[in-house]
């Protein structure tokens, strides 16, 4: 079949676009043919009204006519958080008779500034899929029957240059500790500065601040006392190698991608227990509290290599993105059984 995803954006660093692209692969592993529509990002059919922030929706005509080659269309968060509502109701719109499988990586209530607002919507030929069971468990309160596929993950990722990207650092014998994600207010960039403080360590903030957060971040920054480096050098192969321990110190994730790529990266990891976190532990991964300093100065001063093995093999088992396709298999058959002829050209 051909295959559309939609989104605000496509193609970028975000979770979702990365998540999007794992699908994406996993599609086309199975045979069929996929293109990506947003509002922005490299993606093959831009409409600038999807875009979070748009001025303007796309009209129904220009959004129809962009799927109208399109035997199912893959929504990816933008039916899930109205971050753009009138290009919300514009795809439901379009999609209402159609085959659809609506991937939810976050739900309105699970934002504060969000949580007034309406969930996502239904419709006879939609499918529905969560990254956990907590949002599973939260539709279906509402009415909404949903599938939890979590996000995967290559269990063999590349190996990054250690010796290399820390001289590009200007890091010697420092601990380093990577922050791998972007600066918002929920990534809870407080947590993550004391505990480097506590370890005399080096902290690296991979990501830029966005929403707003840039006078809150240099604020925090210039009050912590600890020694920062800022942005990206090399790849985010290169990032784990480089790191002594990753921190995720955010009080809410929708999965927390950085969790198992430290555990397929072969790095310690101090996390904050955010509620999708037990999910993680339930099926046996274990990690370090971001208060447990006494566990984390041990695991710095003689390595737990055991339990870096352990929890890799977890990782093959659970969130493998070689087992992705065949996750996808049984939704795309379901949906083949519902679709509509492709109209003519």
């Amino acid at each position: 079949m051909r295959i559309a995803q939609v989104s605000f954006r496509l193609g970028g660093v975000d979770g979702v676009s990365i998540e999007a692209a794992k699908w994406a692969g996993a599609l086309r592993t199975l045979g069929h043919d996929v293109v990506a529509v947003a509002g922005e990002g490299p993606v093959d059919r831009t409409l600038p009204g999807l875009a979070i922030g748009a001025a303007t929706p796309p009209s129904v005509a220009q959004l129809d006519h962009a799927l109208a080659d399109a035997d199912l269309v893959i929504v990816e968060n933008l039916l899930s958080l109205p971050l753009n509502p009138g290009a919300l109701e514009v795809c439901a719109e379009v999609l209402r008779d159609r085959p659809a499988i609506l991937h939810h990586h976050d739900l309105p209530w699970q934002r504060a500034h969000l949580a007034h607002l309406g969930g996502p919507r239904d419709a006879p030929r939609w499918r529905h899929v969560t990254i956990n069971e907590r949002s599973r468990r939260e539709l279906a309160e509402r009415g909404i029957e949903a599938t939890t596929i979590y996000n995967a993950f290559d269990c063999d990722p590349p190996l990054g240059d250690r010796a290399k990207t820390r001289a590009r650092l200007d890091v010697t014998g420092e601990r380093l500790v990577l922050f791998p994600s972007r600066a918002i207010a929920r990534k809870n960039i407080a947590g993550a500065l004391e505990l480097a403080g506590a370890l005399g360590a080096v902290l690296w903030l991979l990501g830029p601040p966005e929403d707003g957060y840039d006078d809150e971040l240099a604020a925090l920054l210039d009050a912590s006392g600890v020694e920062v480096l800022r942005g990206p050098v090399g790849s985010i192969h290169d990032a784990y190698a480089a790191a002594d321990l990753v921190v995720l110190a955010s009080t809410w994730e929708g999965f927390g991608n950085a969790t198992l790529e430290s555990v397929t990266h072969r790095r310690p990891l101090a996390v904050y227990p955010y509620p999708v976190l037990e999910e993680l532990r339930a099926v046996g991964l274990e990690f370090y509290d971001l208060g447990d300093l006494a566990g984390i100065t041990a695991e710095l001063e003689h390595a737990d290599n055991a339990r870096l093995e352990r929890n890799l093999a977890l990782a093959r088992a659970h969130f493998n993105l070689a087992d992705l396709p065949g996750r996808l298999a049984p939704l795309v058959d379901l949906a083949r059984a519902t679709r509509r002829p492709r109209p003519r050209q």
